[in-house]
């Protein structure tokens, strides 16, 4: 019978990797930290790959004479940015990236209006368009975010349903120094390194195809 990986069953799995107690009782330090290591496996997690399964999109509108806009919740890093252009604003047009610097020196009066080109970072949680919007122009950004949190209420999301390896692995690389069982580290470390490289071996084929030209023998 298939199982599946949530959150109360990565508990006693790492508990049994790491040969600890399984109740509060049995071993109360290591039983109270495991949440928050097991949230530290998951934001290395984040941090350190940019596959398929992190990719999330929003849209909005633009508002005219506005040009600084909200990153999303949870925001890691941004994958492209488009507003819709045209008569109807039916015809996504492409923003280009460019540091801050680039953007101010490209566009510094703020108070000037005309149809966005540029986009970039103006802090962790906000991006800049240039040259500030002259309409209502609608736009959809595709970025990578860090997955809701595993805990008690949250007992599933991206990576116990498809990545539940690496979850595991990671998990297990963080609390090896907890423990101070510093010996095991390189055998976690090589058990989600292998793991990191096949999910980004299987992104890279999914690129592969959509751009493949697929003939019959």
């Amino acid at each position: 019978m298939a199982t599946t990986t949530t959150f109360t069953t990565l508990k006693d799995d790492v508990q049994r990797y790491l040969e600890r107690g399984d109740s509060f009782a049995a071993d109360p330090v290591f039983f109270e930290q495991l949440p928050r290591l097991i949230n530290l496996a998951e934001r290395r997690i984040a941090r350190e790959l940019k596959i398929q399964g992190f990719i999330n999109v929003v849209t909005g509108t633009m508002a005219a004479g506005q040009s600084v806009y909200p990153k999303p919740d949870r925001w890691r890093d941004t994958v492209s940015f488009n507003i819709g252009t045209g008569t109807t604003n039916d015809t996504r047009t492409f923003l280009f990236i460019r540091d801050y610097e680039y953007l101010r020196t490209y566009w510094p009066d703020a108070t000037q209006e005309d149809q966005p080109v540029f986009y970039g970072d103006y802090n962790y949680g906000n991006w800049l368009v240039v040259p500030t919007p002259d309409d209502a122009y609608p736009f959809e950004v595709l970025f990578y975010e860090l997955p809701v949190l595993l805990d008690e209420e949250n007992q599933t999301n991206w990576l116990t349903e498809y990545a539940p390896q690496i979850l595991l692995y990671a998990t297990l690389l963080e609390a090896t120094p907890f423990l101070k069982n510093d010996e095991r580290i390189p055998v976690w470390q090589q058990m989600y390194d292998r793991a990191a490289a096949m999910l980004n071996g299987e992104d890279l084929a999914k690129i592969l195809d959509r751009s493949a030209v697929r003939k019959e023998a």
